[in-house]
């Protein structure tokens, strides 16, 4: 399981008229939340495409628990508890402090430039293998 937390200050403009965040505007939090995932992995988006991939969202789930609302400061943690293939499922866990205000997935898949599903080139399905290969290892005895 590969992990990484993300934290975002709530804007004002982010809110509704209720005074709660607009419900819409937690997808962008996801992906702030996966971006730095893919870069502590050490495969920053930029790289991807690089490679000539993209990794659109496919489906989008959200569950609202509990509002945010201006000016918190929120966690977006999200988990890629899978050994993706051609297609890559992060979850997400949005809290504020000891409540989980927001829980969801995203799904993904690689595609070419021009939107045709394609195999994930190999540097990223090496580069994945062996994280999951070590964050699968039991932690040894001291």
């Amino acid at each position: 399981m590969l992990t990484k937390t993300a934290k975002i200050r709530v804007r004002f403009a982010e809110t509704d008229a209720m005074g709660v965040v607009y419900h819409a505007n937690y997808l962008p939090w996801f992906e702030a939340a996966r971006i730095e995932l893919m870069d502590s992995l050490g495969l920053p988006y930029k790289r991807v495409t690089d490679m000539g991939v993209h990794l659109p969202v496919l489906e989008a789930h959200l569950k609202y628990h509990s509002p945010a609302r201006f000016d918190d400061i929120v966690e977006v943690k999200a988990v890629m508890k899978e050994r993706p293939g051609v297609r890559i499922r992060i979850d997400y866990e949005l809290t504020r402090g000891a409540d989980t205000l927001v829980t969801g997935s995203t799904l993904h898949a690689f595609v070419s430039k021009q939107g045709a599903p394609v195999k994930p080139p190999a540097e990223i399905i090496s580069k994945l293998r062996e994280l999951f290969d070590l964050s699968e290892k039991p932690a040894q005895a001291q």
